[in-house]
């Protein structure tokens, strides 16, 4: 039984879902204002392994409506809350040889998520995904250490993904919560990340960045010289080699620059499926992108995540 069926049987603790209209629902968590409408395509398997295969995309890595995150949830109701996600994930991966999936955590409670980590590695998932801010509390905050360390310990991945929030005024207007706050986001826990210093201290953490990092790329000189103004900041390029980075950039020749910026095998196919946002057509900039070898495409193309992730031979 999956998520939509357990909430509406009233069996998840703490999550209330209504229904608006035929097959229209949303999310109440506790703690947290109802989520938009539930896209239909991200519980639709059928149109998603049609767009796969037209794709030529043999396994996608699938994780959590940014929505869902639940990171209001009170801590005694958030590993339950993450459990039901997760239990989801993985009958939908074990019914399918086409998914991968990354694993939620209750990031609100560290020490929790920390310990979880193992486990969910052991069940199967390849991963695990977390949004770029906890709340108001920032990735670098001193709290989160346990779960860093435990990422370390046992070199798995996270996906770092925007959570949803429109509460910056400046971007709610000509769509450019999607088009400019998401990547902003990415782009300030990037930078807080590298200047904090946290790809060195847990270097065992494998973090991948969702929308080609942001401006990441684009602004390392920048943070070089703010690096050099205060030293104590930490080293962009010492920990940008540690990084990894979907190609979400639309864009050939901002696909060129990143693969030039991030360490060789960084950078890998993604797609944000099934967002109006994401790219209907992902393998197209990969092809484009002149700049490219055929090494290079074939390492975005499926190499660098089947390393990074353990997926098929790698």
């Amino acid at each position: 039984m999956g998520l939509v069926e357990r909430a509406l049987g009233g069996s998840i603790r703490g999550a209330v879902v209504t229904e608006h209209g035929e097959g229209e629902l949303s999310f109440a968590l506790e703690g947290s204002a109802p989520t938009r409408i539930l896209p239909r395509k991200l519980i639709d398997l059928e149109p998603r392994e049609s767009w796969m295969d037209a794709q030529g995309i043999d396994v996608q890595v699938v994780g959590t409506w940014a929505d869902l995150f639940g990171y209001a949830l009170p801590p005694r109701l958030a590993p339950e809350w993450a459990r039901h996600l997760n239990e989801t994930l993985l009958e939908v991966a074990a019914e399918s040889g086409r998914y991968e999936a990354f694993a939620s955590l209750p990031m609100q409670v560290p020490d929790t998520a920390a310990a979880m980590i193992p486990s969910l590695l052991a069940d199967g998932f390849v991963g695990m995904t977390i949004a770029t801010r906890i709340g108001n509390v920032e990735l670098d905050a001193a709290q989160l250490d346990p779960f860093w360390q435990s990422l370390s310990d046992h070199e798995a991945t996270v996906f770092i993904h925007p959570g949803y929030a429109d509460d910056d005024q400046r971007t709610v207007d000509y769509g450019m919560i999607n088009a400019v706050g998401r990547p902003v986001d990415t782009t300030i826990a990037a930078a807080r990340i590298l200047a904090a210093g946290i790809p060195e201290r847990f270097p065992g953490a494998r973090i991948l960045l969702a929308h080609g990092g942001g401006a990441l790329p684009f602004i390392l000189g920048r943070l070089r010289r703010n690096h050099e103004l205060f030293p104590d900041v930490g080293d962009p390029d010492a920990g940008l080699d540690r990084l990894y980075f979907d190609s979400v950039v639309f864009d050939p020749d901002a696909l060129c620059y990143l693969v030039d910026k991030a360490a060789p095998g960084a950078v890998m196919l993604g797609s944000d499926y099934p967002f109006p946002i994401g790219d209907p057509s992902p393998t197209r900039v990969v092809a484009t992108a002149g700049c490219l070898s055929d090494t290079q495409q074939s390492s975005i193309l499926g190499r660098a995540a089947g390393g990074l992730l353990g997926i098929g031979s790698g």
